[in-house]
């Protein structure tokens, strides 16, 4: 089975778009949270999210717009209503399993779904391989991550929407988890926004 993962969107349909695209055939999507971007909102964004069934999870950006400081922007008139809810109604953090392998997804870190940044180099990453799963995935730092502590694989894709990562010259990122492999593949592309040459 292929599981695509995207995060930290920000608003940015067409990146999502293109991580479907180069990612290629996927069974399954998970979207590790901020899909939007503070007291913006992205009817694109949420409906391709819902239209994919994807698994999929708040992270701070939510936490702001669906928070009382959020309520101004919750009352423009051109948000879909029933996207607002389904997005609104997703979870901090998630449990999803795929064959035998399960599959943690925080915003931040396991002990605290939409706290500290943890970068790639962080001592703290060690703390992840604490989660009871196969696979800790998160987002946040918009800093890819493929490292594996003790029995578990901690992913962190990058920015589906925002590219802040010099490592990959600020390029947009998703990641492909193959289940039986145990592979996992990230992929940079171009944010379409901002043309090369």
């Amino acid at each position: 089975m292929k599981v695509g993962i995207v995060s930290d969107i920000h608003c940015n349909a067409d990146g999502l778009r293109d991580a479907l695209g180069v990612m290629g055939e996927i069974d399954e999507l998970l979207c590790l949270g901020d899909a939007i971007f503070e007291y913006q909102f992205s009817n694109d964004v949420a409906a391709i999210l819902k239209e994919r069934q994807a698994h999929v999870i708040q992270g701070n950006h939510e936490e702001v717009f669906f928070s009382s400081a959020g309520s101004r922007a919750r009352d423009r008139d051109w948000i879909d209503h029933d996207l607002m809810a389904y997005l609104g109604g997703q979870p901090p953090r998630r449990t999803v399993t795929f064959g035998t392998k399960r599959f943690l997804l925080v915003h931040s870190t396991p002990w605290d779904p939409r706290g500290e940044y943890v970068y790639p180099h962080s001592s703290h990453l060690a703390r992840f391989a604490e989660a009871d799963a196969d696979f800790v995935l998160y987002g946040h730092t918009h800093a890819q991550v493929v490292k594996r502590i003790g029995k578990v694989t901690v992913i962190n894709p990058g920015s589906a929407g925002d590219a802040r990562d010099a490592r990959n010259d600020r390029q947009l990122s998703c990641a492909v988890v193959d289940t039986e492999t145990d592979e996992v593949r990230v992929i940079d592309y171009a944010d379409r926004r901002f043309p090369v040459g």
